[in-house]
C-alpha cells in the first residue's frame, strides 16, 4: 500500500484490510472483488490484484509464508527488487539492500554522483553502494534508518544539513552540491484528457460494467466511460451514444450534464463530464466485459472506481 501512496492515506485503509484479511491464507482465499472494494480509494489497482496473486502463490508453493529470500520473493507478482529487500532485510533481519526515492537521494549526495540516478548506470552503482553500507548486523534497524533519515533530513529542497548523522561523510556536502545535483526522480509530464461518463437509467436502476484487462481499472466496475473524440455537448451527444451502444449493446437517448470531476490519474490529468442517459433499446452483451443493472444502493457492494464511487454517491443521494 506505501508503493506510491502516503502513510497517512494509507493507515486507515490499512486497518481496513488486514481485519478482513489477517493472514495470508485469508487473502488467497478471498473473492477478487472483495479485495478490490477494500482497496478502493487507493489507486493504482494492480497492487492489489498483485498483492492478492501473490497471496495465493505464497499459500500454494511456501506453506502460507513468505520466502525469506530475495530471488524467491521476486518470483512473486507485484514484488521488485526494493520490495523483496525490504521484506528480507526488514521483517527477517538478513543481509539485502534497499533503493527507493529517499535513499537514493541519500546516497546520490553522499557519493555527490553527478550523473542520472534513474538511469541503469545510476541504479547499478546505487545499489552497489547500499550493498556496501549493509551492516553485518542491526540491518533491520539500519535499513529502516536509510529512509527514515531522506525522508526526515536529506529532503529534496533545504535539507537540514547540521543535523545530518552522517553530514561528515556527505561529498555533495563537502562540495557545495548538495542542490545542484542531478533530480533523483523523473519530472512526469502530465497530458490532459477529456472524458465522458454515461449514468444510463432503465427504470429505477442503473447500468454499470466490469473494466476489461488492459482497461484502467481493470477488475473493477464503472460507468460506461470514455474519451471524448468531437468539442461540444451536441456533438458528444451522438459520439457518446454510439459508444455506448458498442461497448454494452444498449441503445440510449444521452440527457442532462449531471456532474463534472478533475482528478489525475498517473500521468494524465482527467476532466470528466458525467451525463444522465435513458436506455430506448437493446439488452446488454456480456463481451469484453461483464455489464448488469443494478439500483444505485447496490452500487455500495462494488468496487468502483474513485470517481465511479462519487458519481454512485451523487446518485444515491438524489434518490433519497
Amino acid at each position: 500500500m506505501l508503493q506510491q501512496t502516503q502513510v497517512e492515506t494509507v493507515r486507515a485503509d490499512f486497518e481496513r484490510f488486514t481485519a478482513a484479511f489477517p493472514t495470508v491464507g485469508a487473502l488467497a482465499a478471498a473473492d477478487e472483488q472483495d479485495v478490490l472494494r477494500l482497496w478502493e480509494g487507493l489507486g493504482y489497482y494492480r497492487r492489489a490484484r498483485s498483492l492478492h496473486a501473490a497471496a495465493k502463490q505464497v499459500v500454494d508453493e511456501h506453506g502460507g509464508r513468505l520466502p525469506d529470500d530475495v530471488a524467491m520473493l521476486r518470483t512473486l507478482p507485484g514484488v521488485g527488487r526494493y520490495t523483496a529487500g525490504a521484506i528480507v532485510s526488514i521483517a527477517y533481519g538478513k543481509p539485502a539492500p534497499i533503493l527507493e526515492a529517499n535513499t537514493i537521494r541519500l546516497l546520490t549526495r553522499l557519493l555527490a554522483y553527478e550523473g542520472d540516478a534513474t538511469k541503469s548506470a545510476g541504479q547499478k552503482l546505487l545499489w552497489g553502494f547500499a550493498e556496501e553500507l549493509l551492516p553485518s548486523d542491526g540491518v533491520s534497524d539500519f535499513n529502516q534508518a536509510l529512509m527514515e533519515l531522506g525522508s526526515l533530513v536529506c529532503t529534496p529542497t533545504q535539507p537540514a544539513c547540521p543535523q545530518c548523522p552522517v553530514a561528515d561523510r556527505c561529498e555533495a556536502r563537502k562540495r557545495g552540491v548538495v542542490e545542484t545535483l542531478a533530480p533523483t526522480t523523473k519530472k512526469l509530464r502530465f497530458t490532459a484528457l477529456r472524458e465522458a461518463a454515461v449514468v444510463v437509467r432503465h427504470g429505477t436502476k442503473l447500468l454499470v460494467r466490469q473494466c476489461a484487462e488492459g482497461e484502467r481499472w481493470a477488475g473493477l466496475w464503472d460507468f460506461p466511460r470514455f474519451e471524448i473524440e468531437a468539442e461540444g455537448p451536441l456533438f458528444a451527444a451522438d459520439e457518446l451514444q454510439r459508444k455506448v451502444a458498442a461497448l454494452t449493446g444498449v441503445e440510449c437517448e444521452l440527457g442532462a450534464l449531471l456532474m463534472t470531476l478533475k482528478h489525475g490519474v498517473t500521468r494524465f490529468r482527467i476532466t470528466l463530464d458525467v451525463y444522465e442517459a435513458r436506455r430506448v433499446a437493446g439488452r446488454v452483451k456480456q463481451t469484453p466485459s461483464p455489464a448488469k443493472w443494478l439500483r444505485a444502493a447496490e452500487l455500495a457492494e462494488l468496487p468502483l472506481s474513485t470517481t465511479g464511487r462519487k458519481i454512485a454517491k451523487r446518485l444515491l443521494a438524489g434518490s433519497a
